[in-house]
């Protein structure tokens, strides 16, 4: 094995040990040759015998079976129906992370923005309870992933290929970043509910954070203060809002006080934003060949009913909320089958480049630039934020 696939399998190494089924996985290796019979036995018999101990076992051993184990383990890994492991090897086998530019190391004596002068500054941020939420505990808190691939017929909801890369590297991000991530692939509208629900109903009170992640096709629905539904893979939409309000105070008041982080990769509607032409200041980003898919479904008019103003002053204003849209409410959000959506790929990016020394606003405004500036097509996420504080995430 060579030293980039070798250094690509211990990167993503701890993700492996969680999430591969290695029952699964002995005929194929066998088939391909990659292990001989008494070396499958070795494997199984690492450790306490557990799941965690063979997947341990079995990567460490692949390292030294040969300059195609690695592809040929991405193959098994398929044979096998496990696309999301695969997806991610693959992925990052054959691309780059390289259109967000890294911080430039400090001149001597340059204390502007970006250089030492500033390194102290969200160090202090971060220790000032009445400035920053506290971001101590470990794990720091739960990461639910709802990831809905396939949609039933009925529904007439495209496959969204490329959101397994998506769900991938959501979950080495959030994982680097000190929650205990669960994935929840392909459910209905109902599944959803309740997977949210029995989220909110945990004791959160020995952690400091939530965060949900929702990938799936999405439209515009009636609401009164968070826009947008995503679908279910039956078809029927679950709105933002009422995802939001599940962990409100009264249905969920173990998190009152905490952050409550939501990040939506769905369409907010049909309409195609072809942008407004400005001086250029990067290069194209659109990848030769790419065809981007939208995350669009047309919008029920009949469904429709408009926002009442006197109703909306009354509500409460939502506390301790960020919620993440990949983009502007009423246009489409772009998602390459190959490596994934535009959102969460800028956002995956920024997080491993900057997460350590911004708060959660900056890094979206980062977002929001690096995404504006791709295709042809035009895409602008935003958020509402209703936090108290600034929001640093926990890096080491």
């Amino acid at each position: 094995m060579n030293d980039e696939d070798r250094l690509l399998l211990r990167r993503h190494r701890r993700l492996l040990v969680e999430e591969l089924q290695v029952d699964q996985l002995w005929d194929a290796l066998l088939s391909r040759e990659l292990f001989k019979p008494h070396m499958i036995e070795d494997i199984q018999r690492a450790g306490c015998g557990s799941r965690r101990d063979q997947a341990r076992q079995l990567i460490t051993d692949l390292e030294s079976r040969g300059s195609q184990a690695l592809p040929l383990f991405i193959s098994c890994l398929e044979e096998t129906g496990q696309y999301m492991l695969a997806s991610i090897l693959q992925t990052n086998r054959q691309t780059k992370k390289s259109f967000i530019p890294k911080p430039k190391d400090p001149k001597p004596g340059d204390t502007g923005s970006g250089g030492c002068g500033d390194c102290g500054a969200p160090e202090i941020l971060r220790q000032n309870a009445d400035l920053a939420y506290v971001m101590s505990t470990e794990p720091c808190g739960h990461c639910l992933i709802i990831n809905n691939v396939n949609f039933s017929l009925e529904s007439r909801l495209r496959t969204r290929t490329g959101s397994d890369i998506d769900c991938g590297k959501l979950q080495l991000r959030f994982s680097s970043l000190h929650f205990m991530v669960e994935v929840k692939r392909d459910l209905t509208a109902k599944e959803m509910g309740l997977a949210l629900l029995e989220l909110a109903r945990r004791d959160h009170g020995a952690l400091d954070c939530c965060v949900v992640v929702i990938l799936s096709h999405g439209c515009q629905a009636s609401h009164l203060q968070f826009p947008g539904a995503v679908y279910g893979t039956d078809g029927y939409p679950v709105s933002l809002e009422k995802i939001v309000n599940i962990f409100n105070g009264t249905s969920c008041p173990s998190l009152g006080g905490k952050p409550k982080l939501f990040f939506i990769q769905a369409c907010g509607g049909e309409q195609k934003d072809h942008g407004f032409e400005v001086a250029s200041t990067s290069p194209e980003e659109e990848s030769p060949g790419s065809n981007p898919e939208s995350d669009a479904t047309p919008f029920q008019e009949d469904a429709w009913t408009f926002d009442q103003v006197d109703a909306v002053s009354s509500l409460p204003t939502p506390s301790d909320i960020f919620v993440s849209y990949s983009t502007f409410p009423g246009f489409v959000s772009w998602r390459d089958p190959k490596s994934g959506s535009w959102y969460v790929e800028t956002l995956d990016d920024v997080f491993e480049q900057w997460a350590h020394s911004e708060d959660l606003q900056s890094l979206l405004l980062r977002v929001a630039n690096a995404v504006s500036e791709k295709g042809i097509y035009k895409q602008m996420p935003g958020f509402f934020n209703f936090l108290r504080k600034k929001l640093f995430f926990k890096t080491s």
